[in-house]
């Protein structure tokens, strides 16, 4: 994986401190989305230490002892609304192994994994960069690990409506597929959701 492993943002505040925990947080730039990098900088930690989700920090140790950070993922066990409208026959098939149908609405409410924040660090030298696929195989690293003690099967994200960033997820490698969308009560943006079975 070029070198670099996840870290659990808890893991890393017991080795190094907070001091040098958010100094290693301030490094991270993400300019195509500000707010994952205003969420790395200012409220990954927080929330972690909240119990709310959890931040990996996908580093790189240098010969010279120091740490690199090349990108992050955050996440969470979340409830989630899935019409039963919007899906395949296939995706319904597989849903109904972790959720019953709601008859009134027409909905699954399923228990999933939320992969809530994703991004790579602008701001390393390209020899120390992840592509987005390593990140994402380091994320299916840590989720089926968890899988393993906890059990589940589907995880989703929310994610905007930019065709390069649809066609990451979708791609062949990575497999998610649109299951609904959502406005955020925050900036009123619309957010594609979609959801993948491993």
């Amino acid at each position: 994986m070029n070198g670099c492993i996840a870290v659990n943002i808890q893991d890393m505040l017991k080795a190094i401190g907070e001091e040098e925990l958010l100094d290693l947080l301030s490094d991270f730039s993400c300019p195509l989305n500000q707010e994952v990098e205003d969420f790395v900088r200012n409220k990954s930690l927080d929330f972690a230490k909240k119990k709310l989700c959890v931040t990996y920090l996908v580093i790189r140790k240098l010969g010279n002892g120091k740490t690199v950070l090349s990108g992050i993922f955050t996440l969470a066990h979340k409830a989630v609304e899935v019409s039963n409208t919007n899906i395949s026959g296939v995706v319904r098939r597989k849903l109904s192994r972790y959720a019953r149908l709601d008859e009134e609405s027409d909905k699954y409410n399923v228990s999933a994994f939320l992969i809530a924040q994703f991004g790579k660090n602008n701001n390393v030298l390209k020899e120390y960069s992840i592509s987005g696929n390593e990140l994402m195989d380091l994320t299916f690293g840590i989720l089926k690990h968890v899988q393993y003690y906890v059990g589940g099967g589907m995880v989703y994200l929310d994610c905007e409506d930019i065709e390069k960033i649809l066609n990451f997820y979708q791609s062949d490698n990575n497999r998610f597929r649109i299951f609904g969308e959502r406005i955020s009560e925050v900036d009123q943006k619309r957010y594609l959701q979609l959801l993948k079975f491993f």
